[in-house]
């Protein structure tokens, strides 16, 4: 507890005990009312004070107003008719209780929160003469070398240029096994060294590394509601003043009706009950519960590895029943090899190095698995007029002479024929001077998760599988095949991957929503298109981050099906709070204006639904077996 914690507790037994006391000393009137009042103010000035401030600057609907009336009116019943100043000391003795319950729940969920994302350091490292200078991480400027030594966060995200060690990364990714890495390895910061000393050259500044972005995402994440939250702020608006004015019809309304008829009035117990109906409405416990809820499930999914940008992304997210999965970097690893040279024309190492020239400007990781494949040293000096088509291929001029590479289609652009290539991959085909020269066959791996993966969607309810790829049918179907992926869509361009989702999207059912997963890179346009986009591996990518909903912090394709069972978990524990705050609290409504509530039945309708709902909304984190 901390120290406002700590002194409420205080006043709360201080005041337990003189109510005690004066209850077994029974005192007469009018002294009964000086000492009840001892123990009434001790344990509730506060909030009698925010009432009055809340009057002042016009804001009076809240919870503070409401007890203030209802325990003032209380005792003001006491005093005149009943001579029993218990019940109003004890409704707001039990009112502080319940309310630092709430306070200590509410303070260990963010506590817990903030110790999952205390992944950023507070100091970098720079070894001078032999020792370790310590300096602020935002003046460490790009192709800084600093040392992190073991038990250190890394501050910054770099490559080590010496020293070899096991990094932890749970912080980021969720995944308990360390990850052993040595000279040329990149490394992400808020990974835990746990070995050898590193000597890291940093690539980024401090305020974009990796750990930096983590935190501001997750920080940022409450200012896009999800519409349950929404709607749970405009309910408050319009249901506290309504429940107000209706405490004041039931208090003058029945007494007034009575008198027209006759009949005695009753004030007194059609007041109490008003007081009562009052405190029972308080609708404290939705306002608390439901934000709690998503911060909660934010947090708890950020400890597995998964980054929701918002709690509205949660909503989204339960409602995910169809899946659209890029292949490359998303089942497989994305790292390309090549792995035969078909019908070649020429030898091997020449075809190799005359496709690995004209490749040489392409960023693209099939191109760079030619480019390591070319065991020859590369003379870029003889080649020129680069031109790189888009989903097709390149075209250039290597040694004088006109070059080629790239798939069916530019070579169907420039007229030239290809020999048919049964086997399953990727294929480049190579011309030269308009005449073709021979086939790359190029391979990528299948990720170890992947079948796995697509059974948990399935499991996970989720209707409708599909997979887009930009390869041959031959190399799509292959890669289907070995995951039961019945729908497919192959040798596809960039554009081409919306037009489908696009048509996936009128085609999902009412009601549902549709997440693209892809690698963040060059995927940006249909993440953005998706219900919702789920960046796979995005970790330390702009693009990712920027075009993403949700980002898989690491490679694991399974993580997917837990981000939706996350978030699924999360909106199951919206729901029962709210029909658990609203039923409870008509049911006492009910009860109050018939005359069989009294306030302790309205303390447990205010506090004790508040917090139940907010230790039900802490399960939110807990998200191992979601």
């Amino acid at each position: 507890m901390n120290k406002k914690q700590k002194i409420t507790l205080l006043r709360i037994l201080a005041a337990a005990a003189l109510l005690l006391v004066f209850h077994f000393l029974r005192p007469g009137q009018p002294l009964a009312f000086f000492l009840y009042l001892i123990p009434y103010l001790i344990v509730g000035y506060d909030v009698l004070n925010k009432a009055f401030k809340g009057i002042i600057h016009g804001q009076v609907m809240d919870e503070s107003f409401l007890m203030a009336v209802a325990t003032i009116g209380a005792f003001a019943l006491a005093l005149t008719k009943t001579g029993d100043y218990v019940e109003a000391v004890a409704v707001m003795l039990f009112y502080q209780t319940g309310e630092l319950f709430q306070s200590i729940a509410v303070g260990r969920s963010r506590r817990d929160i903030a110790s999952l994302m205390d992944i950023r350091p507070d100091e970098a490292f720079i070894e001078k003469d032999g020792a370790f200078v310590s300096v602020d991480p935002d003046e460490v400027e790009i192709g800084t070398v600093i040392s992190v030594r073991p038990g250190e966060k890394i501050p910054i995200d770099g490559i080590i240029t010496d020293g070899r060690s096991a990094v932890d990364t749970a912080a980021l990714t969720g995944e308990s096994v360390p990850r052993d890495v040595h000279a040329g390895d990149n490394v992400l910061s808020g990974s835990i060294n746990l070995s050898g000393l590193l000597h890291i050259q940093t690539t980024r500044e401090f305020g974009e590394s990796t750990a930096s972005k983590i935190l501001d995402l997750v920080e940022n994440a409450s200012s896009s509601k999800a519409p349950s939250e929404n709607f749970i702020a405009k309910f408050a608006r319009v249901y506290t003043p309504a429940v107000c004015i209706s405490a004041l019809i039931l208090a003058f309304f029945p007494p007034l009706f009575s008198l027209l008829m006759g009949r005695p009035a009753l004030f007194g117990q059609w007041i109490y009950r008003a007081l009562t109906f009052l405190v029972i409405s308080c609708p404290c416990a939705l306002v608390i519960s439901i934000p709690l809820t998503f911060f909660a499930g934010l947090g708890g999914a950020s400890r597995a590895g998964v980054l929701i940008k918002g709690s509205n992304y949660v909503e989204t997210l339960s409602k995910v029943r169809t899946v659209v999965l890029d292949k490359t970097g998303t089942l497989t690893h994305g790292v390309f090899e090549v792995s035969e040279i078909l019908n070649a024309q020429c030898p091997h190492e020449d075809l190799l190095e005359i496709t690995a020239l004209a490749e040489s400007a392409s960023t693209h990781p099939i191109s760079r698995s030619i480019q390591q494949a070319n065991r020859r040293q590369t003379d870029l000096s003889r080649v020129s007029d680069i031109q790189e088509i888009s989903g097709h291929g390149v075209i250039a001029t290597v040694d004088g002479k006109p070059v080629a590479a790239g798939n069916d289609r530019l070579m169907d652009r420039l007229g030239i024929e290809t020999p048919d290539c049964p086997k399953t991959g990727t294929i480049v085909h190579t011309a030269i001077e308009n005449r073709y020269a021979g086939s790359i066959l190029i391979s990528d791996r299948m990720k170890e998760t992947s079948t796995q993966a697509i059974s948990d969607l399935k499991e996970a309810g989720v209707t409708r599988v599909i997979m887009l790829t930009g390869d041959t049918r031959q190399a799509a179907e292959s890669v289907a095949t070995q995951l039961s992926i019945s729908d497919f869509r192959s040798e596809l361009l960039p554009q081409d991957k919306v037009h489908c989702v696009e048509q996936f999207l009128a085609e999902k059912p009412a009601g549902t929503t549709l997440a693209f997963v892809g690698d963040g890179i060059n995927d940006a346009p249909v993440l953005s298109r998706a219900d919702v986009g789920i960046a796979m591996g995005g970790l330390g990518s702009d693009a990712a981050i920027e075009a993403a909903d949700v980002v898989i912090m690491d490679d694991n394709p399974r993580k997917i099906a837990k981000a939706v069972r996350i978030a699924r978990k999360c909106m199951r524990i919206v729901y029962e709070n709210i029909f658990f705050a609203i039923g409870v609290k008509l049911c006492c409504l009910l009860l109050s204006a018939i005359g069989l509530g009294n306030m302790w039945l309205a303390v447990f309708a205010d506090v004790g639904v508040m917090v139940l709902a907010v230790l039900n909304a802490i399960r939110a984190l807990m998200v191992r077996n979601a």
